[in-house]
């Protein structure tokens, strides 16, 4: 199996730039198949979550065309199955964005129940409730959810929690509805956003989004449109960590900071120097780290996608700290691998106690998911001696050119491929 090996003690110093939002484009690019035209996305991550829901579009009979490796050209006029491919959704959470798309354009939906990391129940309840509110009913068969419609009429939906998937899934099915849509209490992610202003380029009239209360007027008609995704907060936040992590001081480009307002005030709380420009910011620390807490919670707040990442931190910082996790039931499952490393975290359900060390220590480790994954690679950044990260399919479903990036501020860092399959990637 595939793994990084990663020798600390380097300090990270140079430029990096950020790429396009991963969780942007695993919601924009299904939202193309209620576009009436050929839409082409930039700004695109090379990562596989990306591919993948390339993958099912093509499989589901989109026109998919590589331009560059950050560029899509999508035609879904040729798109001529309401079922999305089973194989392929259960690999990612995402794909749950294709319940609304495919209610959108056709009325009707047949997709797998997601896949991606486990790090908590995924419901989709609240996903169900506002496409019921529209018109819709489901069955569940087999592990396949099931939507159908005669009509999509607007309705006024209030989510019972906020929800980035259920506010985006009841985004899309009601974007071609009949009348208006009100969502309340909706997510304000900025990839909620996003989507809102990708839709809005091609004729939506989509109003409230980055607030907790969505309008959406339905239209007939979408045409194609040409659509540049924002950067990604959380590759952003990850790489702002890895340089206070290693007293490094590093401009980080290709960013929108106020998307990163409380990753930076945590950072600054912790004695790191944050010098904030127009589309970039750069990090630098250069004296010992301070404790404090931190709370996840819905945007505006601090992302639960960062949570593993400034736990490694607040390990080798001084004092006590405590993280209290206010997304997910599941998220401190990488505490173990930390604690390999001489990490001295304790875990009660959602709380997260941890004495900060002099310094972590080098150890095989393994990615348990996505973001923890990362945590591991900023572990072992600033850990003495060398460690080996292993299940890094979990990495490279979110991050973009992760060991060149880091390569290039210095790090010693590589990927050693061993035998076995492979998965096909678009472009």
């Amino acid at each position: 199996m595939d793994k990084f090996v990663i020798t600390g003690g380097n300090r990270l110093s140079g430029e990096v730039t950020i790429s396009g939002a991963k969780n942007a484009a695993v919601a924009i690019l299904p939202a193309v198949i209620l576009s009436d035209g050929v839409c082409r996305i930039e700004n695109i991550p090379n990562i596989t979550d990306v591919n993948t829901m390339a993958h099912i579009l093509q499989d589901m009979g989109a026109g998919v065309r590589s331009i560059n490796s950050s560029t899509l050209e999508i035609d879904p006029r040729t798109v001529r199955t309401h079922v999305a491919p089973y194989e392929l959704v259960r690999q990612m959470r995402a794909s749950s964005y294709l319940l609304g798309a495919l209610l959108g354009r056709y009325h009707h939906a047949v997709v797998g129940m997601p896949g991606g990391c486990n790090f908590g129940v995924r419901p989709i309840d609240q996903h169900l409730k506002g496409f019921m509110a529209l018109g819709a009913s489901y069955s569940l068969d087999g592990g396949m959810v099931d939507v159908v419609a005669d009509d999509l009429v607007g309705s006024h939906i209030y989510l019972d929690v906020v929800t980035v998937g259920a506010t985006i899934n009841i985004i899309l099915a009601a974007v071609k509805a009949k009348g208006l849509t009100v969502i309340e209490n909706a997510a304000r992610e900025p990839h909620v956003v996003d989507l809102a202003n990708f839709l809005n380029s091609m004729g939506a009239d989509i109003r409230g989004a980055g607030t907790d209360v969505i309008k959406i007027h339905g239209v007939d008609y979408l045409r194609g449109t040409t659509y540049s995704i924002i950067p990604d907060q959380i590759e952003a936040g990850t790489y702002m960590v890895a340089a206070a992590a290693t007293c490094g001081d590093v401009l980080i480009k290709n960013v929108i900071p106020k998307h990163l307002e409380s990753i930076t005030a945590k950072l600054e709380e912790m004695g790191v120097q944050i010098e904030e420009f127009d589309e970039a910011i750069r990090v630098t620390r250069t004296g010992a780290l301070n404790k404090c807490n931190v709370k996840t919670m819905p945007h505006p707040g601090f992302p639960t996608d960062m949570q593993p990442q400034i736990a490694v931190l607040l390990s080798i910082a001084k004092g006590t700290s405590i993280i209290t996790e206010g997304v997910w039931d599941n998220r401190f499952r990488y505490v173990e691998e930390l604690r390999r490393m001489g990490a001295q975290i304790s875990v009660d359900s959602r709380l997260a106690v941890v004495e900060g060390v002099d310094h972590l220590v080098a150890a095989p480790v393994k990615a348990v998911d996505l973001r923890a994954g990362a945590a591991m690679v900023i572990a072992a950044l600033c850990a003495q001696g060398t460690t080996q990260i292993e299940d890094i399919q979990y990495i490279e479903r979110g991050y973009d050119a992760i060991v060149e990036k880091l390569r290039s501020l210095g790090a010693d860092i590589c990927r050693i491929e061993t035998p076995g399959p492979t998965a096909v990637m678009v472009g």
